[in-house]
């Protein structure tokens, strides 16, 4: 294990973190051999994808019996914050940085060329600049992306064949590159019949004014999986249950909050697919530039019975085949 240090930078960095109201948590799974690793974990915001994500990542590391101490920091949506955590790591010299969310990879890239990174919750690495390719992603880092290449063209086929939906309303807030990769696929996948209309956001606070804005002018929501929308998903929840509007979301958590369908993944397994490829670097000296990225696999559609009635939304029989149902 790397003996932890801390410049003036770093302890600096730790009180911001402190304001944050973050601790240092520790996780040592059972069995462990000769080594043990110092696992900084940095995550934008706290929601139940990019959780789930994260312990995804830890079961990785239970399993291979490796004894391990995670330093979790959350930098409360704030990319400032994002930044100083990363910065501690590399003051603490730990042994791998865990990246979950496109912002925290990016800080994380800024802060070291030298420790391994792992990202996931990741869109599109390539348009984001962490990699250079997908299959050889060069430099210091490696990951799994959040991105299946069906999803948002099911999820707007399904809108428009099955609801006749003719204008889209999207939340995002535009300063997140996932989500700007995500709303112009959207516009790609809809064709001239139908419209999208944006909303954008800057901090979760937003989000319930700009779905109120949308009100009137599109017959579904469509909220991706921007990490400040999904973070006050409850807000469009609200508003579509109030206005009779149907809700679609970009992964399968949001569906089990009151999301009327998604087609997604479970997040849990992308997390645990990185934690396998962290296993492989700090075990067998794998180098994380010449590991491809991985995508989700097992995309399923998920419609919520309840969010359905809600909505005012008749669920028709013949989705009963289609897709996977939770109340």
């Amino acid at each position: 294990m790397k003996k932890l240090w801390l410049s003036g930078a770093a302890l600096s960095a730790a009180m911001v973190l402190a304001a944050c109201g973050e601790e240092i948590s520790e996780t040592s799974a059972e069995g462990g051999g000769e080594d043990s690793y110092t696992i900084g974990v940095t995550q934008i915001v706290e929601h139940p994808s990019l959780d789930a994500a994260t312990e995804g990542f830890k079961r990785a590391f239970e399993e291979a019996g490796l004894e391990v101490t995670f330093d979790d920091q959350v930098a409360q949506g704030d990319q400032n914050n994002s930044q100083s955590i990363s910065q501690k790591f590399v003051a603490d010299g730990v042994d791998l940085i865990f990246a979950n969310s496109t912002p925290s990879a990016l800080s994380s890239l800024n802060a070291t060329a030298d420790i391994p990174i792992v990202f996931t919750s990741v869109t599109d690495p390539l348009s984001a600049n962490l990699v250079a390719d997908m299959e050889a992603p060069g430099g210091n880092v490696t990951g799994t992306t959040d991105m299946h290449p069906d999803a948002i063209s099911n999820t707007v086929e399904f809108m428009t064949n099955e609801l006749d939906v003719k204008s889209i309303g999207m939340v995002y807030n535009a300063g997140e590159p996932n989500s700007v990769v995500q709303v112009d696929a959207v516009k790609e996948a809809v064709g001239s019949d139908v419209t999208v209309e944006e909303a954008a956001v800057s901090t979760s606070a937003d989000v319930k004014q700009a779905a109120e804005s949308l009100v009137g002018k599109v017959d579904a929501f469509y909220i991706i999986t921007d990490n400040t929308v999904v973070s006050a998903l409850e807000s469009v929840i609200g508003v579509a249950n109030d206005q009779d509007i149907p809700l679609f979301v970009g992964e399968l958590d949001s569906v089990a909050r009151g999301g009327f369908a998604a087609y997604g993944f479970e997040y849990g397994d992308i997390g645990y697919e990185a934690g396998q490829m962290a296993v492989e670097i700090l075990t067998e000296g794998a180098d994380p530039g010449e590991m491809a990225v991985q995508y989700p696999g097992n995309l399923k559609l998920m419609i919520n019975r309840d969010a359905a009635e809600e909505m005012g939304i008749e669920v028709k029989p013949e989705w009963e085949e289609m897709a996977e149902f939770t109340e």
